[in-house]
């Protein structure tokens, strides 16, 4: 479902659509525009607050709609047209226009409005609505442009309506995408923090959200479909702005940098990429859920970006079922970044991270490497956990210079499962990745490795001629603990070839080979009565100790320990629960 401008004034010559509105409001709304004056005149917003939601529907931005809804699912909109005369505003199913869902409003030459709810039928047949659900709450036209502000219901009671939603189908796995134009800003603007907006009973439903950025010279599709289903249009754009994943909270970038946007060389449209798990195939779910951006006219001083990193998911990533542990790995090599972006890159500071695995993953960690040496393992969690995926800014800042190497290591556990488990868009298939938040932006979208796949089969006992054959030999193998260690010191031992895209899809393989990890010392553990005792916490030992040796508090045989210290140290909170502990 996506709002479609059908026609401005002016604007197509030869519509046969344009000729029969023309001529109905002609005869029909001169007799009805007192009523609707006065109906629009005793209306008002169901709020006072401006609507939270906008954007521009056309390339050109000469349509903008603001819209917001409340808790009685009544939806507001606000429609500025840079055209005078009527303006129409719809719902199609898919961009056709049978079966459309049209509101046509206008300012007579002489001052008075119309306003009114109709459906297209054909091509050439438009038919107002008997029943009418929107309802009109102001209009106003000056020399350039035309103003209406109306509402309705998500869901009205007339068939000719479209139903505002947007359904999560019932698929265990859906990757909905849609095209949206950024703010058009007449000055240079800094994104600086994001947060998504989940659609409150879908929690469970939406595992993540991408927001990229679409090259000015990139031909987009309209509407919503499937992100990478039979039309490969929406799957363009690939440089990663933003992103979130379940558990994962709000992020406001570090002052020194934020996302760029209003100027010519920045991104105009960005590609909306929601992922969905409807794991139980619960039928009728309506999500709402997406990604807010704020910006600001105050600059911080640089520009940033986001790189994407780790093993290249399909067709090459696999798991052995039934192992307790198993490492995947996907080198990023920037030996060739300033041949690809064109121009030098300068150094790369990276100031945040975002981990990524599906259900399998158990760890996760990304190690930085520079002329063949290991400099740190720049990020790492050990307990990754699916449920709990966030942005997360380093202590400090870590530079990155062309030619310096991004091992990402990911360690799976498949012991609750029989087969295979590929690599893939799905929650159930898997992924391992790593993305870099770093300043100033490069037009560097992703850098992701894939092991030689023919060289990990006949290391297995199989043989294949080219990667798919590698990829069908995989599924021969006779799996167990011994074979799931043999492939993965394969893949870690076979060079790999790295993918490096811009975010004009502009696509180089280099290669590299996985270098071994030095292992970082542990902080020494510390017991907090070890301490140098303060003159304080001395007397209140000295004080338990006195008491216990004269046996004036004998009731270790009644109560445990615990209680007894929290009694002493004074916890009332704490006592008014211990009856139902004990």
């Amino acid at each position: 479902m996506h709002c479609n401008i059908l026609q401005m004034r002016g604007s197509c010559a030869d519509c046969h659509i344009i000729i029969i509105i023309i001529k109905l409001f002609i005869t029909l709304h001169k007799e009805e525009k007192n009523s609707l004056q006065a109906k629009a005149a005793n209306s008002s917003h169901s709020s006072s607050r401006p609507l939270r939601f906008s954007a521009y529907l056309d390339a050109m931005q000469q349509v903008h709609l603001q819209w917001d809804h409340d808790s009685k699912e009544m939806i507001t909109f606000e429609l500025q047209v840079q055209s005078t005369g009527w303006v129409a505003f719809g719902f199609t199913t898919h961009g056709e226009l049978p079966g459309g869902d049209v509101v046509i409003g206008g300012v007579l030459p002489d001052g008075n409005m119309y306003f009114s709810d109709w459906h297209i039928v054909d091509e050439e047949t438009i038919v107002e609505d008997e029943s009418q659900d929107y309802e009109v709450l102001s209009m106003t036209e000056d020399e350039t442009s035309t103003t209406i502000t109306f509402r309705r219901y998500f869901q009205t009671c007339d068939p000719h309506d479209q139903p505002i939603t947007f359904p999560i189908p019932d698929d265990d796995t859906t990757y909905a995408c849609t095209f949206i134009p950024l703010p058009r800003v007449k000055t240079k603007h800094h994104i600086y923090k994001f947060e998504a907006v989940i659609t409150p009973r879908n929690q469970t439903m939406v595992h993540h959200i991408l927001v990229y950025a679409c090259s000015n010279a990139s031909v987009l599709p309209t509407g919503v479909s499937d992100c990478y289903g039979a039309d490969p249009d929406f799957a363009l754009c690939s440089q990663i702005v933003v992103g979130w994943a379940v558990g994962g909270g709000s992020y406001m970038f570090p002052d020194e940098t934020g996302i760029s946007i209003g100027t010519p060389r920045d991104f105009q449209w960005i590609r909306l990429e929601v992922h969905y798990s409807n794991f139980d195939l619960i039928p009728g779910l309506i999500d709402n859920s997406g990604i807010r951006l704020y910006y600001t006219p105050e600059l911080r001083p640089y520009d940033m970006g986001v790189l994407q990193t780790g093993l290249f998911t399909f067709p090459i990533h696999f798991l052995p079922p039934g192992v307790e542990s198993f490492n995947s790995y996907g080198l990023c090599n920037t030996s060739q970044f300033e041949e690809l972006n064109g121009i030098p890159v300068p150094d790369m500071h990276v100031f945040g991270y975002l981990l990524h695995t599906h259900l399998a993953g158990r760890g996760v960690r990304g190690v930085h490497y520079r002329d063949g040496k290991q400099l740190r393992i720049l990020c790492e969690d050990n307990k990754y956990d699916f449920n709990l995926q966030e942005t997360r800014g380093l202590k400090e800042l870590v530079t990155f210079k062309a030619g310096d190497e991004f091992l990402v290591e990911c360690r799976y556990e498949t012991l609750d499962r029989t087969s295979l488990t590929f690599g893939g868009p799905s929650t159930l298939n898997e992924m391992c990745l790593a993305f870099l938040f770093y300043y100033p932006r490069n037009n560097i979208s992703s850098c992701m490795g894939y092991p030689n796949i023919q060289y990990v089969a006949q290391e297995l006992g199989q043989t294949a001629a080219d990667a798919m054959e590698g990829m069908m030999a995989i599924n021969l193998v006779d799996w167990n603990n011994d074979t799931a260690k043999k492939a993965e010191k394969a893949c870690k031992e076979v060079d790999q070839i790295v993918i490096i895209k811009t975010i004009d899809e502009v696509v180089v393989n280099e290669t590299g080979f996985i270098r071994d990890i030095i292992e970082t010392q542990p902080l020494p553990c510390k017991r907090i009565f070890e301490n140098e005792p303060t003159a304080e916490t001395e007397g209140q030992g000295k004080f338990l100790a006195d008491v216990m040796s004269s046996g004036a508090l004998d009731m270790k045989a009644t109560l445990p320990l615990p209680v007894l210290l929290f009694v002493h140290f004074g916890f009332p909170w704490l006592l008014t629960v211990m009856p139902r502990m004990l």
